[in-house]
């Protein structure tokens, strides 16, 4: 990796972060894209004494506002002329229904709205620097999340909220995974989604959605250094260089659930999308 250019959302904690310390070590030459300045100069400091690489720099910006995500990809393109890999790796949670000034419920903002916007508006410079890599950090929870087309932005508000949200953002993730893989076909930029297996961040606990029991819960799960492994692992390895369009659990491959099979159904969201974010 050394010399290659990664662009990592959400990188001032948890798996974020030690998959930057991780490719850091490799050689990359990183963007961390951060919403708390004085998180994420902290951990720009433990990155680079971490890994011995002085090759990190910050990008601030709320990725719940769309004129946020398109200032960021602004800002990195004034300094960037290569995209190697981008790690759509930011998420979060909210316990309560509540839109974005975008009129966004606010899970389905930050985990699939921001990577859907940004991943389009750097998606020339990736493909200019071809081969390159786009990796969606997404989650087993997919495997329940039902996505309504009609209600996409939380108009039903019924079951919108806490760990109904989470899902329906993490399958809308996937769904983005499959169709942009299938539309950069032969045009050099891979694309997969993976689950980072069951890791202790500070997400459930900041949702309150699971707690106490999930406070609990979080003394059996791993640590975010094992859970950065298959982020790692799909931007740097050789052994997916040219795969793409696969969801990866614990580095392997992995059958995702039927509905982020439907071509249709992807491809009607795609379109949503673009309205919705205003690329159309």
């Amino acid at each position: 990796m050394k010399g290659q250019i990664v662009l990592i959302t959400g990188a001032s904690s948890g798996i974020g972060k030690a998959t930057a310390i991780g490719l850091a070590k490799e050689g990359s030459e990183l963007t961390l894209l951060c919403r708390d300045r004085f998180k994420a100069e902290d951990a720009r400091k433990e990155i680079i004494a971490a890994s011995g690489n002085p090759a990190v720099e910050l990008l601030i910006a709320d990725l719940l506002l769309q004129r946020e995500v398109r200032r960021a990809a602004a800002g990195f393109l004034a300094s960037r002329t290569r995209l190697d890999v981008l790690i759509n790796n930011a998420g979060s949670i909210f316990p309560g229904y509540g839109e974005t000034k975008d009129g966004i419920e606010r899970t389905m903002a930050v985990n699939y709205f921001a990577p859907f916007l940004l991943t389009n508006l750097l998606l020339e410079t990736l493909e200019a620097s071809a081969p390159s890599r786009v990796v969606n950090v997404s989650s087993s929870s997919h495997y329940s999340g039902r996505l309504d087309l009609s209600s996409i932005n939380g108009d039903g508000k019924v079951g919108f909220a806490g760990y109904g949200a989470y899902a329906r953002s993490k399958l809308a993730l996937v769904l983005f995974t499959y169709e942009l893989a299938r539309r950069e076909d032969k045009k050099g930029v891979t694309v997969n989604a993976l689950h980072p297996g069951g890791v202790r961040t500070n997400i459930w606990a900041r949702s309150g959605v699971f707690s106490p029991f999930g406070r609990l819960a979080s003394t059996f799960m791993e640590s975010p250094e094992e859970g950065a492994k298959t982020s790692i692992y799909l931007a740097s390895s050789r052994e997916v260089e040219g795969v793409t369009g696969k969801y990866f659990d614990d580095r392997r491959p992995k059958e995702s659930s039927v509905r982020s099979y439907d071509e249709e159904l992807a491809s009607r969201l795609w379109d949503i999308s673009m309205k919705m974010t205003g690329l159309a």
